[in-house]
């Protein structure tokens, strides 16, 4: 119990403050960041609540004694615990949690990536039939009144353009909107995608996964702008979202033209100056920070325990003497 009650305050604390993160300003500097921070602190809630479960049906304590005596004295103390009514039901209670918890989560994001997955493939199959491939660009054209241009993104990854995108936008942001889509691909944004919108289905009433994964969805766009205008400029980039602005696209992928345009397109114009390296590594060491701090709080007992010491993962018992 005095492991999981930190545990639990953790997590309500951390899913009341988290969502202030929105707010930050320099996100905008750093959306790979930011993306991590997200990522971190929506992964710490979880296993903060999941392990607190378990400190409940499997409490730690330290004991003292040579590995016989701390075999011995687990055996008693898991028959002292489970023995009363009321050490059962609490270590039920917790086995439960953390099951529930992490079998929901797991749950929804296996069947978010099946079901993409599977989006993806018949998409893919329709594309082969209608579609053409243009050498040039190392795209596939589909014939389409609506400019659009978008990513299948996973294994066989393709980048798709309507005709109306290809006689629309000029050479140079035909090319910042293929770089766009290629940082989808490269840094893997679908995966971040389902991740979030995993934890948001899982527990739709929770606000901290809602908003992560609306920011999730921005923040992705803003990186993949970033990763574009380091090779074509933000001028050009800014003028195909404007161009593109409005367009639909396939479900399961990814598109140019998705994740509020009017802001990043106030963005790429501002021209935002990103922020230092070295403050971006200490960010990433903070967010990784306050995912480890939850398993630091488990194992505290037995980081406590100097010499002789060891942990029983058990309620505290007497430990019977061997005879002399």
């Amino acid at each position: 119990m005095r492991v999981a009650v930190p545990l639990l305050g953790y997590a309500v604390l951390l899913g009341a403050v988290a969502p202030l993160l929105a707010r930050a300003s320099w996100v905008a500097r750093s959306p790979r960041l930011a993306i991590w921070a997200w990522q971190a602190l929506s992964a710490t809630v979880v296993v903060s609540v999941a392990l607190a479960g378990l400190a409940l049906a499997v409490p730690t304590v330290p004991v003292s004694g040579n590995l016989a005596d701390l075999l011995h004295a687990c055996v008693l103390m898991l028959r002292e615990q489970y023995a009363t009514p009321g050490g059962a039901a609490v270590a039920a209670s917790g086995t439960v949690l953390a099951l529930m918890l992490l079998g929901r989560v797991g749950w929804r994001l296996a069947a978010g990536l099946l079901r993409a997955r599977g989006e993806r493939r018949r998409h893919a199959a329709v594309l082969a039939m209608v579609g053409r491939a243009h050498a040039g660009l190392g795209v596939t054209v589909l014939d389409d009144d609506r400019p659009a241009v978008y990513c299948l993104p996973g294994h066989g990854h393709r980048i798709v353009l309507t005709s109306a995108a290809l006689a629309a936008l000029e050479p140079e942001e035909l090319q910042a909107v293929i770089a766009h889509e290629r940082a989808h691909i490269r840094q893997r944004h679908h995966l971040v995608l389902a991740g979030a919108e995993a934890l948001e289905r899982a527990f739709p009433r929770v606000p901290l996964f809602a908003v992560a994964a609306e920011q999730t969805r921005r923040l992705v766009e803003m990186a993949a702008d970033d990763a574009a205008t380091a090779r074509t400029g933000s001028l050009n980039l800014a003028t195909a979202l404007v161009e593109l602005a409005g367009a639909g696209a396939p479900t399961a992928s990814l598109a140019a033209s998705g994740g509020h345009v009017a802001g990043r397109v106030r963005r790429l114009l501002a021209g935002q100056r990103p922020l230092g390296r070295a403050v971006v590594w200490a960010g990433a060491l903070a967010a990784g920070a306050l995912l480890v701090l939850p398993l630091v709080l488990v194992t505290e007992p037995a980081l406590a325990a100097t010499g002789m010491n060891t942990t029983c993962p058990l309620l505290e018992a007497p430990v019977t003497q061997q005879p002399v």
